[in-house]
């Protein structure tokens, strides 16, 4: 299958009444297109306000204290805010998706590295919850691991194929659903455990087993790839001050809810071994609670991880499909069908590896993509498109090698934000030097 040119690849503004609506592809979103601030924030809050997110938020409790934990959550949502909001606005500036912010940025060629390397990525958490939605169901009820892992796939495979509004109506059950069930979680737990030892609580290690820079990273790790690719969903707003509203509602709000009541959780002694199942809570519904607690505990994990695969896996055929110059529902079903496949062949088992591969070579992406699209948008407007574009290229191995350096030599510091920041200054001096180079031989 060979890319087509996105100059040239025409697109309806509009659906007839029988058809699904357009995905823009290839183009940005035409204004007559854009949705509503509620239907945007509605795909964003309800993406993080999930169980795999409690997850994190739990282990970093666990190994560092309540309030330490707490700093560092408050700390990598602060960041992402910041970092989101920032790529948010200019997609909602001009309508463009991930792939086309790359194309510009890395070149009408070297973009495949880029979005391939993050459509990828996000596929994999696709798998990862795909998996999870199995094993935590086999845990919980002793339901056929694999076969339920199958059954999620084609579900969720079917929700991502109905497009961006189907993401906004599942955002709009998940997040509710997380508020009720985790509210419900809480007072089973204080039942046999004192809430207000929460904030005495120190940890297994006594807050030296996991330093606050890793701890960020950890946090920032499980968004870092969608966060990344927020194009894909804020170029659906009307303009760039709803998109970063839009963004708000899940960093800091739909995050930290669903990490804090991990932390919670965790501190308030109710899970064994949590410095490596963290904020995992389900275990608590389905302890013996009535028949009715655990079927809302099984709709929960449908719904609730239901949400992170099909935004994850939207971002992956969305991308994917500019890739190829295919449709993103055709490479939905190819990558829902893979990412099954993953799934049931246990990547899910590999979570905390993959949290630190993030952590050291996304951010400087994204580092890449706002020097080149905020801060020096000035010189992109007016810039003639390229192949590939040698200094964003450098920039980011730059900064994926200052945080790899981090992350094995100095953990104290956060890989994530040290990467993302020396990614960013180096794109800025690169692109300095190539100016006055340019200059002095013309």
């Amino acid at each position: 299958m060979t890319r087509q040119d996105p100059a040239v690849v025409a697109e309806p503004a509009q659906a007839t009444s029988h058809e699904l609506d357009p995905e823009f592809e290839h183009t940005a979103v035409p204004q007559e297109s854009r949705k509503s601030l509620l239907t945007v924030s509605a795909v964003w809050f309800g993406f993080p306000m999930i169980l795999t997110n409690a997850v994190p938020g739990g282990v970093v409790v666990a190994l560092m204290g309540f309030w330490h934990g707490l700093a560092a959550i408050l700390t990598a949502n602060l960041v992402m805010l910041v970092y989101v909001g920032l790529l948010s606005h200019r997609a909602g500036s001009t309508g463009e998706s991930f792939s086309l912010q790359a194309t510009k940025t890395f070149g009408k060629v070297g973009y495949v590295v880029a979005a391939g390397f993050l459509a990828t990525v996000v596929v994999g958490w696709f798998a990862f919850n795909t998996g999870a939605t199995g094993a935590t169901l086999h845990q919980a009820f002793g339901w056929h691991e694999k076969l339920v892992a199958v059954v999620a796939g084609v579900v969720f495979i079917a929700i991502t194929f109905l497009g961006i509004r189907a993401l906004s109506w599942l955002g709009a059950v998940a997040a509710p659903l997380f508020i009720v069930v985790g509210i419900i979680a809480l007072v089973i737990v204080a039942r046999d455990h004192s809430l207000t030892a929460v904030f005495d609580y120190k940890g297994v290690g006594g807050g030296a087993a996991l330093t606050f820079g890793a701890a960020v990273s950890l946090i920032m790790a499980t968004f870092a790839d969608s966060g990344t690719m927020t194009a894909d969903f804020t170029r659906w707003s009307k303009n760039g001050r709803e998109a970063v509203i839009a963004t708000a509602t899940a960093f800091p709000v739909a995050s930290l809810v669903a990490q804090i009541t991990g932390g919670v959780i965790v501190a308030a002694g109710a899970i064994a071994s949590a410095q490596t199942v963290g904020g995992n809570f389900l275990p608590i519904l389905t302890s013996g609670h009535g028949a009715m607690l655990s079927v809302l505990a099984a709709i929960f994990v449908f719904v609730n991880l239901g949400s992170v695969c099909s935004h994850c896996l939207y971002n992956g055929a969305l991308s994917w499909s500019h890739l190829t110059g295919s449709k993103m529902r055709v490479m939905t079903i190819v990558l829902g069908v893979i990412g099954t496949l993953a799934a049931l062949a246990g990547v899910w088992n590999h979570f905390l590896d993959w949290l630190v591969v993030l952590s050291v070579f996304v951010p400087p992406l994204g580092g890449v993509l706002i020097a080149d699209q905020v801060v020096l948008r000035g010189k992109l407007e007016g810039r003639v498109a390229s192949a590939v574009r040698p200094t964003a290229f450098a920039a980011w191995a730059v900064g994926a090698a200052a945080g790899g350096l981090v992350h094995w030599y100095a953990p104290q510091f956060s890989d994530a934000v040290s990467g993302l920041v020396v990614a960013l200054i180096a794109y800025v001096a690169f692109e300095g030097i190539s100016t006055r180079n340019a200059t002095a031989t013309s």
